[in-house]
C-alpha cells in the first residue's frame, strides 16, 4: 500500500512540474505584448512575492525542523523530525506550494494568453492536489497534532 500511496504522490509532483514548466515554455512563445499593461504589471509584482513566501517556507524548515545533517534533500527541507508550526508556518501550511501557485499565477497574468492559461490553472490544480497528499502523508508522520495544525492553519 505504501508503495501505491508513493507512486500515486509521484505522479502528482511530476504532474505539477510538467505543468508548470510547460506554462513558462509556452509563455516565452506565446506572450502576448498587446496584453494589459496592468496585469502584466501585477502578474511581476506577484512573481518575487510568491518566491519570498517559498524560500521563507524552505529556510524555516532548515532552522527548525530537525532535519538530519546526512539528508541529501535538507536544502528544501524535506526530511523533517519536528513537527514546524512558527515563522512562515504560522500563517501557511504550505508555504512552497503557494510559492509555486503565485508562480502559476504571475505567468498568467504576464503572458496573457489563453493556453498559458488554461496550462496556468491545470498546473495550480495539481500542485493543490500534492498539497492535500502532503496533508495526508504528515498526519501519518505527526498524528494528532497535525490534524489541530491543519484545523488551525487551513490555508
Amino acid at each position: 500500500m505504501d508503495k501505491m500511496k508513493g507512486w500515486k504522490e509521484d505522479v502528482w509532483w511530476i504532474s505539477w512540474s510538467v505543468f508548470t514548466l510547460l506554462q513558462v515554455i509556452l509563455a516565452f512563445f506565446l506572450y502576448n505584448p498587446d496584453g494589459l499593461k496592468g496585469l502584466f504589471y501585477l502578474g511581476w509584482i506577484i512573481l518575487p512575492i510568491g518566491f519570498t513566501i517559498g524560500y521563507m517556507g524552505v529556510s524555516t524548515l532548515r532552522k527548525v525542523g530537525g532535519v538530519p545533517k546526512a539528508k541529501t534533500a535538507s536544502r528544501f527541507g524535506v526530511g523533517t523530525t519536528t513537527m514546524v508550526y512558527r515563522g512562515i508556518y504560522a500563517t501557511v501550511r504550505h508555504p512552497q506550494y503557494v510559492c509555486w501557485i503565485f508562480f502559476s499565477l504571475a505567468i498568467i497574468l504576464i503572458a496573457q494568453h489563453w493556453l498559458a492559461g488554461i496550462i496556468g490553472i491545470v498546473a495550480i490544480v495539481t500542485i493543490y492536489v500534492q498539497a492535500r497528499h502532503d496533508d495526508e502523508s504528515l498526519v501519518g508522520k505527526f498524528g494528532e497534532d497535525y490534524k489541530k495544525y491543519m484545523q488551525k492553519y487551513q490555508g
